[in-house]
């Protein structure tokens, strides 16, 4: 069913003002232009990556490289990698130009300087200056064509307090020297007054997260602290020098809270009467009509207009990958149509309100602008009130036929150097080429009626639904005030309950112990988590026996039916899932995204697992005539799960579920630091229904109730994540054949790893280092694929580790309770002083780069780097479980793979690089069971990312991947002869 966006009145008139302006734009250009066009190298590569979608992907691909290639050897060899790949179809011109055998030849330095020039060519077209001489320059030519303009700063992320400082300080110049250059400029009236009012003839456009480099909406309030400083300084400069200021809109994460920020600043009693400042709207977000209307609202009840800038929107395809990625909703139309139609009914709704609002119309569409003068002009909307934008180098042909037309008209102009706005290149090109493009279409002489038709909206369907068969847990989207809000009420809720008892459950029966011990807050050790009951050797027994008699009408219950009990206990971790969260943060210190991501893993493992045991449980068909063949599996017998700390829920209830739904009756003995988690994963799995003696909680300390059961001779399975010493120990105590044992014992150990993170002189250094931070202090360096080396090429090395300590400078480290919280402590006193001891051997084996002070009250440890550390050095060889991080230096990538290989460990490893060769080479040749290419190497999936290593990291299949129930099975193969006296049935015989 098509959706007919409603025909109204303005339409008339928008088709007559849009065949104007589209007849402005097609006026035919002269011969010797168009022949000049035909000649040059950056409107070729345009023209081939709009008919060539798979050179279209690599030829921008190799754009985004491009900043970090210094040499025309670098730049020749790239441009083979990419363009030269199996799946372009290449143009004959960049065919023979490619041609050449060595990059360091004549024909490969002409290739690397054609194409870099071309790029560079290209980059001129859509940024106005690489300094600010230039972006004066470009203002002054566009003033000469009665255009006015706002500039934006392009530059590289902001991912440290010092680039924060920095972006707001470059603000500052920028605008004194364009208010000094402007003192020169006569006044234009069509853009520098209206109405009788003098309009500003500098501006400015901002983005709300560069003033902070931790902005984050779940810190919602230190976020808006420290980014409001910075804009008061900003506006009261502006203010001073007579420029205005507008806000841009990024990405969709942040909407809200910036939308909240701004309006609380700009009531308050210094900015109120300000009308020089400005905000964006997003059309292509489903809440933008929304948005449009609480803005009305809070600007009636502000008394002084504002100007609302409305733009289609330039992070689509970021929006679609990450809610994709994230299960979470789809934030964006689908659909172009969808968008234009969303844009026109904002465009009404922002100049029907223009005594509240200056509307600013940001479009390259012809028909976008034609609508908003259509009803401009039908409701006399005043002039100062309303204005139509472009982007620099995207609009000039409709620029300027606006221009003629009367209408003020405001051109987006991004400054700085051309290599870090590769990023804002790509946008543009990506939205020249596409082909909904209005742009293209009107390129391709396409029909007027159909370049200006109104926008036909389908009914959606999602179209972004991932390709495996497994949906994933969504995390919770921390940028929802609603969301925010009920986190407070779980940390609230959970306090109350602080200081409680939690005893073993042996039998379906919570049985009392002769000893306890205090679980403790890692944040704040005077505050007393719970108690838990450690039981005794005796109660082990008993929990065995228990097993033992459970254990064969269990292996007979369904598979269906075992599954369905493992569905509905991840359905209730769903419905307790802030309060879960909650007792990770306090009981092992996790900060709380990571907290909520961990609830997540353990809601998947369950809805995995059940769906893998019921496609095991079909078995396999071997048959042939006269015979059926089956394969079938079986239940080993009793598993014992001996749990970390480190993930207190999710790898408690991996290990323990897919024992559970394998038939296996199976006991938890939890971490002692970490048993009031486990103990909430028991009351879960009784609410959903394992019955008793089939599923039992065993705390008790590892050196006894641990090795009781793993030396038991009726122990079949036993899954252990933790230490290589204790891992190894098991391993070898599991092979000793006990009296009465009949059977060999299963032992799945996850060991650690000592992970490696390669970052070559391509890759996007803004991505390497975030990701390297991430990976090396999220959880303060506790979880085991947590990165604690960093192999780094020369020719980047010191400009890395520069980048690197300020990033990580700029982290807050504190109570994982609180919301600003990247670091916060490590699990106890022991893990705290064995990690000084490390620290200590690494002053006396490298170069301390950073070292950050940490709060006293808690296990608290600042992040430590060092720099210049050899490949065999204690820190880079030992596992240190801690925020320790050590920066190798090597030659070339050769030396990175032999030194990331280099220990005895292969669990997780990254490379950060935009070298194809050195991707490719580095999946083949980088020793670790999980490889992470450009993200950052923590947070596996499950049936996404099945999690596992090799080496000393450990033995068995990996944790939710499709391999991983079998170790809790027996094969079984059961053959039959199904002749009689020389018959047998034959399929499809009558």
């Amino acid at each position: 069913m098509v959706l007919q966006v409603q025909a109204s009145t303005y339409e008339a008139k928008t088709q007559e003002i849009a065949k104007q302006l589209l007849a402005a734009t097609q006026e035919n250009r002269s011969f010797f232009s168009s022949l000049r066009d035909q000649m040059r190298w950056d409107d070729k590569l345009l023209a081939w990556a709009m008919s060539n979608p798979g050179l279209r992907v690599q030829l921008f691909r190799f754009i985004d490289t491009l900043p970090a290639l210094h040499s025309k050897s670098e730049i020749a060899s790239h441009l083979q990698e990419y363009l030269g790949d199996e799946s372009v179809e290449l143009p004959a011109a960049l065919k023979g130009m490619l041609n050449f055998a060595n990059p360091d030849s004549m024909p490969g330095q002409v290739a690397a300087t054609t194409v870099g020039t071309a790029v560079e060519t290209l980059a001129h077209k859509y940024i106005s200056g690489e300094n600010i001489k230039q972006v004066i320059k470009t203002v002054e030519r566009l003033r000469k064509e009665k255009m006015a303009f706002t500039i934006d700063l392009l530059g590289e992320a902001v991912i440290t307090e010092a680039e924060a400082q920095s972006y707001l300080e470059r603000y500052l110049e920028l605008i004194q020297q364009l208010v000094e250059a402007s003192k020169n400029w006569a006044v234009i009236p069509a853009i520098d007054e209206a109405d009788g009012e003098p309009i500003p003839k500098v501006q400015v456009s901002v983005k709300l997260t560069a003033f902070y480099s931790q902005f984050d909406p779940l810190d919602a309030k230190g976020s808006e602290e420290r980014v409001s400083d910075r804009i008061r300084i900003l506006l009261r400069r502006a203010k001073e020098l007579g420029a205005a200021v507008h806000f841009d809109m990024e990405q969709y994460a942040y909407k809200d809270i910036t939308l909240s920020i701004l309006k609380k600043l700009l009531l308050e009693e210094e900015f109120r009467q300000r009308t020089d400042i400005g905000m964006t709207i997003q059309a292509y977000l489903r809440d933008s009509e929304q948005d449009t209307k609480d803005l009305i609202s809070w600007l009636k009840q502000r008394g002084y207009p504002l100007t609302i800038r409305l733009v289609k929107g330039a992070y689509w395809d970021q929006e679609t990958i990450k809610a994709a990625q994230k299960h979470w909703p789809q934030p964006v139309y689908n659909d172009k149509a969808a968008t234009d139609a969303n844009f026109e009914t904002i465009t009404q709704l922002l100049l029907e309100n223009h005594q509240y609002v200056y509307s600013a119309i940001g479009s390259h569409n012809v028909r976008s602008h034609a609508r908003a003068i259509a009803i401009a002009e039908s409701l006399n909307v005043p002039r100062r009130r309303f204005e139509l934008q472009v982007l620099y180098g995207m609009g000039d042909k409709v620029a300027k036929a606006l221009v003629d037309k009367g209408y003020r008209v405001r051109v987006y102009c991004p400054y700085g150097e051309l290599l870090p706005g590769m990023a804002y290149l790509i946008r543009r090109l990506l939205e020249n080429t596409a082909n909904s493009s209005f742009l293209r279409q009107n390129l391709e002489n396409r029909p007027i009626e159909e370049l200006l038709a109104p926008p036909i909206v389908k009914e959606e369907k999602n179209s972004f639904t991932p390709n495996s068969h497994f949906l994933g847990a969504a995390d919770t989207d921390y940028a929802v005030d609603e969301v925010r809000r009920k986190g407070v009420q779980a940390f609230q809720s959970v306090r109350q309950q602080l200081g409680k008892t939690y005893l073993p459950l042996i039998n379906g029966e919570y049985v009392n112990t002769p000893e306890f011990v205090d679980s403790l807050n890692p944040s704040n050790f005077s505050e007393v988590v719970g108690k838990v009951g450690l039981m005794s050797v005796e109660q082990a027994e008993q929990a065995m026996q228990a097993a033992k008699a459970a254990f064969p009408g269990w292996r007979k219950t369904p598979a269906k039916q075992r599954a369905d009990i493992l569905r509905k206990a991840g359905d209730l971790m769903e419905l307790r899932r802030a309060e879960l969260s909650v007792w990770i943060v306090l009981e092992v210190g996790k900060p709380v995204k990571e907290a909520d991501g961990e609830v997540s893993e353990a809601i998947d493992f369950c809805r995995y697992y059940a769906d893998e045991i019921e496609r095991l449980d079909k078995g396999v068909n071997y048959d042939i005539a006269g015979e059926t063949n089956r394969y079938i599996y079986q239940p080993r017998g009793i598993a014992v799960v001996i749990s970390p700390w480190n993930f207190p829920l999710a790898i408690a209830c991996g290990m323990t579920v897919s024992a559970l739904v394998s038939g296996n009756c199976t006991l938890l003995k939890p971490a002692e630091t970490s048993s009031i988690i486990a103990a909430k994963l028991t009351e879960i799995l009784v609410d959903a229904g394992f019955p008793k003696g089939v599923f039992q909680y065993v705390p008790g300390k590892g050196s006894q109730v641990g090795a009781y059961l793993v030396n038991h001779p009726e122990t079949h399975v036993i899954a252990f994540t933790g230490s290589q010493e204790v891992g190894c120990r098991i391993y070898a105590e599991a092979a000793t054949l006990k009296p009465g044992q009949k059977h060999m014992k299963r032992v799945i150990a996850e060991m650690g790893g000592k992970n490696a993170i390669i970052v070559d002189e391509s890759a996007d250094l803004d991505q390497a280092v975030v990701g390297v931070v991430q990976s090396a202090f999220g959880y303060s360096g506790q979880k085991c694929s947590a990165a604690s080396r960093v192999i780094v090429l020369e020719p980047i090395y010191d400009t890395f580790v520069q980048r690197l300590v300020e990033a990580t400078k700029s982290l807050n480290i504190g109570e994982a309770e609180l919301p600003s919280t990247q670091v916060g402590p490590v699990i106890d006193a022991n893990a705290r002083d064995r990690i000084r001891e490390y620290i200590e051997k690494g002053k006396a084996e490298a170069e301390v780069a950073l070292e950050l002070p940490a709060p006293e009250q808690g296990y608290f440890i600042g992040p430590v780097i060092f720099s210049e550390v050899s490949p065999n050095a204690v820190i880079s060889q030992e596992e240190i479980f801690g925020p320790v991080l050590a920066v190798i230096r090597v030659k070339d990538f050769q030396e990175a793979l032999v030194v990331a290989n280099g220990t005895n460990y292969a669990l997780t490893g990254g490379l950060y690089s935009r070298t194809p060769s050195h991707i490719q080479q580095a999946q083949t040749e980088f020793e670790v069971g999980n490889l992470y290419i450009n993200r950052n190497i923590t947070g596996a999936i499950v049936g996404r990312q099945p999690f596992g290593g090799f080496k000393l990291s450990g033995v068995g299949s990996k944790a939710g991947g499709p391999d991983y129930l079998l170790q809790f099975l027996e094969p079984r193969a059961v053959t039959e002869n199904i002749q009689r006296q020389g018959f047998a049935p034959i399929e499809g015989a009558d």
